[in-house]
């Protein structure tokens, strides 16, 4: 009996534990950060990873949908999402996407990863043309890099 309830109490621990680090971790995604690239300083999430604007959105709508989100996932994030040091703060803000979830946006291009990306910091898709615009990463002052 001793042991089973030493079992329960670490498998309960544990459990607790990767919850703390589940929600900590998803608000640790929601934050944009900058780093530099061979296109200078430009924008990532906090894992490092790339995010990338595309042309052919509008202010506060993105276009990218079905299989272009497939190839170019939206950066959807929980809440509002924060800025790290060398982000503007007053820039980020959130669309609502056709199916409801929310998309991380700064100055009013919403932001997308790409799944070719495979690792923090790797900038493989730049001035691309696909799904009828242009795929370009961001600036920390908001413009594109052309």
């Amino acid at each position: 009996m001793r042991a089973f309830l030493v079992i329960a109490a670490l498998t309960l621990a544990a459990f607790v534990s990767s919850t703390n680090a589940m929600s900590s971790g998803a608000a640790a995604r929601s934050t944009l950060t900058v780093h530099a690239s061979a296109y200078g300083r430009i924008l990532f999430d906090s894992r490092g990873y790339a995010l990338y604007a595309f042309t052919k959105d509008t202010t506060g709508r993105s276009r990218c949908v079905v299989a272009c989100a497939k190839a170019w996932p939206p950066y959807i994030v929980n809440g509002a999402p924060r800025a790290a040091r060398g982000v503007k703060a007053k820039l980020l803000s959130t669309i609502r996407r056709p199916d409801g979830r929310r998309q991380a946006a700064y100055a009013g291009k919403p932001l997308y990863h790409y799944v070719g990306d495979r690792r923090p910091l790797q900038v493989l898709c730049q001035n691309v043309n696909e799904f009828g615009g242009r795929w370009l990463v961001v600036r920390p002052n908001g413009t594109v890099v052309r």
